[in-house]
């Protein structure tokens, strides 16, 4: 049988008590850690009796609802992949979601196998940009209920913004020039469209 979240939390309590500060995990001794260390990881909190509701859930608004995201670059019948309205410290960040306001859990297998494709036709266009080393793509869902895929792509050959880091080193980089950034989208929205839908950038 499963952990319970109190049997989680009372683990944490028998190995540094209720106020203890569990060790640092080995990651931030790591070339690719963006922080100076000694880093001291926070008190856990004893579980909440529930999980609070996200956006889109026991009545709270989602501004997905409206129809396509503000920042929308590109759309066909059942997606979107929008930007965050402004440059990022890494090249780029879209995010792919679904028209609809749905999550994967309540994918049918036809927008699922839509996922797949649209996807691997982003992640390729991404992947093939001169400036760029990889694209991390992550699904988190904590803060609302509607779909939102993340494409980060990161700048080639910087040996230290690498891995799982990538999302903190977006926020620490300053952002790129956005008369490059408006040209990526673009870039994107274009060959995106060769495969099906339309470009709005």
């Amino acid at each position: 049988m499963p952990e319970s979240a109190e049997e989680i939390y009372a683990r944490v309590v028998a190995q540094v008590g209720p106020e203890g500060h569990l060790p640092a995990p080995s990651y931030t001794e790591w070339d690719i850690f963006p922080w100076e260390t000694p880093v001291v990881p926070k008190v856990l909190q004893p579980p909440l009796e529930h999980e609070e509701p996200r956006a889109g859930e026991a009545g709270r608004p989602c501004s997905c609802e409206s129809g396509d995201p503000e920042y929308a670059i590109w759309r066909n019948d059942r997606w979107t992949v929008a930007s965050l309205g402004k440059p990022t410290g890494m090249p780029l960040v879209v995010m792919l979601q679904t028209r609809e306001h749905l999550d994967f859990d309540e994918l049918d297998d036809d927008l699922a196998g839509e996922f797949g494709r649209v996807s691997s036709w982003l992640h390729r266009i991404i992947t093939r940009m001169d400036h760029v080393g990889r694209v991390h793509v992550s699904k988190i869902g904590d803060g609302g209920a509607h779909l939102h895929v993340w494409f980060m792509a990161r700048p080639a050959r910087f040996p230290q913004v690498l891995g799982s880091t990538v999302v903190e080193w977006d926020d620490i980089l300053p952002p790129g020039p956005e008369d490059v950034w408006r040209a990526d989208l673009r870039h994107v929205a274009e060959r995106l469209a060769l495969h099906d839908g339309v470009a709005l950038v």
